[in-house]
């Protein structure tokens, strides 16, 4: 049987032997077509924004007259100034560098080609007509000659005093100065706890003094979530049970002290209360009795969930105990992230640069000052819309092709009975199908996470936009349209990370794909609870206990740093590197455990244990098995029972 076929055609034929993973046939192949029709777009934007120069304008840099540093350029119609040759002035500068234009990311200053960028500090016109006599460089306007710089001609037209010093830019020939402190001003609007320019300087020297320490408790981290990963597999039992004991002794702890608290403040005599604030004691009172209350609510609740899910629970040890395992004969798969994260960097940089070049394409047109200014006109003015579009749906394809990578080396791993006939690299394995059969598929997941993050994220900029200026009422309209799409969003996210892992065991389509992974989440909605709760809360733990250690080792270290004494900034690095670390090294082990429960109800809709039926899974799969038969029977369910456990895969199938 081919595993093209769909699910319906597959559960008529239940009856044949099924064998995952045999046949393969390319899926959304129009999806494929239409996304790489969007990449050749793609480059076309940023081919045509070369092509109209504006790499040149970028890479060289251009004054306020718009010619091109560094060579000769062509006379621009009726603006003055244009159309020189600058040659020799390879540097672009601005008379005064520090006055910064936030709202459209640019520098308000006349712009000037020169030859030198001044490596020392002008205090005088005398200085700056002297730096151009010695060095060939005029820092003013290209009107004036160096003897005229002390004129009154020369008013406003040469740089502001003092002249910072300053060096050119590496590739980009703009002169920055060398001293950032007139930028000062503008890192106080963004990091509001600097407000003392001897404290951002302590935080900075300290994080270079303590660079060697700051690397290697990164270093650090990276062991630890490996360690992590090769523990979980041996103490997942003893560390879930742990976990749930520990959370319903919580509940009960906290709500007894509620209603300890509003039981003792009930029967305090009244002559403790302030007479002047009666309405507040009764007030409090009420609110210690309503958060009892609830309290007692959520714990009742927690302690009858757990009982009926004490058995989805042992699912959820055994799901851990085989991801481990999957880490043993699949080791690569610790560096998927690594990959993942180098792929998504290199399009970063080549999506900023491109934005670069649209930033200084078009046609040279003068402003309100008369300084030329490079805009797009028409049409092509709208291409930055093309590219944001391309910046979230390239994005989310490179990420998706992730999921399908390990999906399908799990699902490789779980349906090879002889573990030592697996392939050589099955990470390369899965990369080699998902290029040669599912690209469509990733393209179409992708986009329709892209379709639901372009209007969260347009939201998100007209309630930027708006704060401040809008009522009440549409403030709480566009913050409850921004939180239903981002809940959607993640849905969507965990649906598709099933329908890959559909996709990579039956070879069909996004759709059919999709349509059967929520089948089986839905009819197996206590076990997906039980795995997404109990299982995402011990790694969630197991993230908090790396950036912990590391965060300790830190604070141990540095204490040894005699000439550093403020340790914020180096911490919080360290932290958030071992955060990001941890949560990319448990999010693939979180990934592997969703792959093989999803496996694992395919596996006993298709096989029963009986000879010509075994099933796939591990032992420690079996055994739970085994045990909830046991159970059943006990209970005197039988088979029946055991039906209703172990879901199928598709509604309406039959698991005989």
């Amino acid at each position: 049987m081919g595993c093209c076929s769909s699910a319906s055609s597959a559960a008529q034929s239940s009856k044949r032997e099924w064998k995952p993973l045999e046949d393969r046939s390319c899926t959304d192949i129009p999806w494929l077509l239409l996304f790489i029709l969007f990449c050749i777009g793609m480059g076309f934007i940023c081919g045509f924004s070369v092509a109209t120069g504006a790499a040149a304008r970028l890479v060289s840099g251009y004054d306020s007259y718009g010619n091109i540093c560094g060579q000769k350029n062509a006379e621009l119609e009726a603006i003055p100034n244009s159309g020189m040759d600058h040659t020799h002035r390879k540097y672009v500068f601005f008379l005064d560098p520090c006055n910064l234009d936030l709202i459209n990311r640019k520098i308000k200053s006349v712009a000037l080609c020169v030859a030198a960028c001044p490596r020392q500090e002008l205090k005088t016109i005398s200085d700056v007509q002297k730096f151009a006599e010695i060095n060939g460089s005029a820092l003013c306007s290209y009107d004036l000659k160096p003897s005229e710089y002390a004129s009154s001609k020369a008013k406003g037209l040469c740089p502001k005093l003092p002249v910072p010093a300053s060096a050119p830019i590496p590739f980009f020939h703009r002169c920055a100065p060398v001293n950032i402190s007139c930028y000062a001003k503008f890192a106080e609007a963004l990091i509001t706890f600097v407000s003392d320019n001897s404290v951002l300087h302590r935080l900075i020297s300290g994080v270079m003094t303590s660079k060697e320490i700051i690397l290697g408790l990164c270093l650090l981290s990276l062991v630890l979530s490996m360690i992590l990963m090769v523990i979980i597999r041996y103490i997942s039992r003893i560390l879930v049970w742990i976990l749930t004991f520990l959370l319903i002794l919580g509940s009960l702890g906290g709500t007894g002290v509620l209603w300890w608290l509003y039981a003792k403040q009930r029967k305090s005599p009244k002559e403790t209360v302030i007479p002047d604030q009666p309405q507040v004691a009764e007030a409090n009172l009420r609110a210690l009795l309503i958060y009892a209350i609830s309290a007692t609510v959520f714990t009742v609740i927690l302690f009858l969930v757990m009982l009926v899910m004490r058995k989805r629970v042992a699912l959820t040890i055994a799901l851990f105990h085989v991801a481990g395992k999957v880490f043993i004969h699949l080791p690569l798969l610790v560096f998927q992230p690594f990959w993942t994260f180098f792929a998504l960097v290199l399009f970063w940089v080549y999506w900023i640069m491109t934005l670069l070049f649209l930033g200084t394409a078009g046609s040279a047109v003068q402003n309100e000052q008369g300084f030329v200014e490079f805009k797009m006109s028409g049409p092509l003015q709208y291409m930055w819309w093309y590219h944001v579009v391309g910046l979230i749906w390239i994005s989310e394809f490179i990420l998706a092709c992730q999921q399908m990578t390990v999906a399908g080396a799990v699902v490789t791993y779980y349906f090879t009975r002889d573990k030592r006939n697996l392939p050589f690299t099955p990470i390369l394995a899965s990369v080699n199908r998902l290029i040669r059969y599912h690209l469509g598929t990733v393209a179409k997941g992708s986009f329709i996470i892209t379709l639901v993050k372009i209007p969260r994220m347009i939201l998100m900029y007209i309630h930027s936009q708006l704060k401040g200026k809008e009522n009440a009422c549409a403030r709480c309209v566009l913050k409850s349209c921004i939180c239903c799409l981002w809940c959607l969003e993640k849905c969507l996210n965990y649906l598709n990370q099933n329908a890959y892992t559909a996709t990579a065991i039956n070879s069909t389509n996004f759709c059919t794909s999709a349509k059967d992974a929520f089948v089986i989440l839905v009819e197996n909605a206590l076990r997906v609870a039980a795995i997404n709760t109990v299982g995402d809360f011990m790694l969630f733990l197991g993230k908090v206990l790396i950036v912990c250690s590391t965060g300790l080792a830190g604070v141990m270290l540095l204490n040894y740093q005699q000439d550093y004494t403020v340790w914020v900034l180096p911490l919080i690095i360290v932290c958030l590197f071992a955060f990001l670390v941890a949560h990319c090294f448990l999010s693939i082990y979180e990934m592997v455990v969703d792959v093989l429960f999803l496996c694992f109800a395919v596996d006993t809709k298709y096989n029963d244990g009986s000879p010509g039926r075994e099933f796939y899974m591990d032992k420690v799969l079996m055994e739970f098995v085994e045990n909830s038969r046991k159970a059943m029977k006990e209970a005197g369910k039988g088979g029946a029972a055991d039906a209703r456990e172990l879901k199928p895969m598709a509604s309406g199938a039959s698991s005989a």
